[in-house]
């Protein structure tokens, strides 16, 4: 899999998203994402089959786009990942952005990252509580958790 192909078009400069399968702009926030895709498929060994990008969900009345969506080996939702653009701090507010999230999706991770810092919590699925792991967990260890 080819990652970080770039090349000019329009005025803009684009990156090629390979879960995506074609080319989008590359702000602050997409180059996180890019990065955060590439540790999910090359060191968390996440099978590119199970990550969805801006991943359409809804909230209440509202329509919103999660970042990342990590699903299962049982197609279920497992991580939403909320990504900052590095020069964010990925705090509160992310953390927050991405509980709001999860009111849908019901996942049993959360992860804000701004791609020089990753934070990863377990959801207690009884009380919504959040237990910040202490290192990132591949994909095995998640989904066997699941």
């Amino acid at each position: 899999m080819e990652w970080f192909k770039i090349k000019e078009s329009e005025n803009q400069i684009k990156v090629f998203d390979p879960i995506r399968r074609r080319y989008v702009v590359l702000t602050p926030e997409e180059k996180v994402r890019q990065q955060v895709m590439h540790l999910l498929v090359n060191n968390l060994y996440v099978p590119v089959g199970l990550i969805a990008v801006e991943y359409t969900i809804k909230v209440g009345r509202l329509t919103k786009r999660c970042d990342i969506v990590v699903f299962s080996e049982n197609h279920k939702p497992l991580m939403i990942v909320e990504c900052k653009a590095t020069h964010i701090e990925p705090g509160q507010s992310a953390l927050d952005q991405a509980a709001r999230y999860n009111q849908g999706l019901q996942v049993k991770y959360l992860m804000i990252t701004n791609a020089e810092k990753y934070y990863l919590y377990l959801i207690n699925p009884q009380n919504g509580s959040l237990t910040p792991c202490e290192q990132l967990h591949d994909f095995a260890t998640m989904n066997h958790e699941n």
